[in-house]
């Protein structure tokens, strides 16, 4: 596939790690433990954060996995996604896709386009998972319909190939559209060489049906 943005270990804001390991530590670290210990979610994410990224203290992937861990098994959903990408990383965790499929599937019925991205791009790779391109197509979908940009664009990529679902100009025209709205660098490019397999009222719609969900999306996202 062309360009496809499918590579799990270099989307860490996709997964939900630098989108939300950004919290700065202005508690003293004793008391976020404290805090953490006593079941706060608010210091328990700061603390997992904090190890994670070397803020503060002394970078721990150990430390922080266990605090994300406790965090997952309390229902939330970013830290499923985080703990995820750790297993399937191996970050301070033996390497685990088993591991990250769990967290990733209880953080993706939750709606968590970071995590639904990552099952797509798993599922796509078909690295140590079997290779599945509709499983790929529909965790795709879900998180682009949630606005997650990569998503998007390889959406728009599998149907412009025809992978995992039926090869589709219009809609991989629509989705690149959708891409490109958002900003995306790479989609305009695309977009000009799939204009070229549709009629010029086809590549008219499909703009206009792009313009029209950006707009009714950003309502919702706000």
């Amino acid at each position: 596939m062309r360009n496809l943005r499918a590579i799990i270990v270099a989307i860490a804001c996709a997964a939900g790690l630098t989108g939300t390991a950004s919290a700065q530590v202005n508690i003293p670290l004793n008391d976020l433990k404290i805090r953490a210990e006593a079941g706060d979610r608010t210091a328990t994410r700061q603390l997992a954060e904090a190890y994670y990224l070397g803020k503060g203290v002394e970078q721990d992937f150990k430390l922080a996995s266990q605090w994300y861990e406790k965090l997952a098994k309390q229902g939330d959903v970013r830290a499923q996604t985080s703990l995820g990408l750790m297993f399937a990383r191996g970050y301070g965790v033996e390497k685990n896709i088993d591991l990250a499929l769990k967290w990733w599937k209880l953080a993706a019925i939750q709606n968590d386009p970071g995590a639904q991205f990552n099952l797509g791009t798993l599922y796509f790779e078909g690295k140590n998972i079997e290779r599945n391109y509709s499983e790929a197509a529909r965790w795709y979908l879900q998180a682009a319909m949630r606005g997650h940009l990569p998503a998007q664009f390889n959406l728009g990529m599998m149907y412009w190939d025809g992978k995992g679902v039926e090869k589709d100009p219009r809609r991989a025209y629509y989705w690149l559209s959708v891409a490109a709205e958002q900003g995306d660098d790479e989609a305009p490019g695309q977009l000009k060489r799939i204009a070229a397999d549709m009629s010029p009222e086809d590549v008219k719609e499909a703009d206009s049906k792009a313009k029209e969900w950006m707009k009714t999306a950003k309502k919702m996202w706000r």
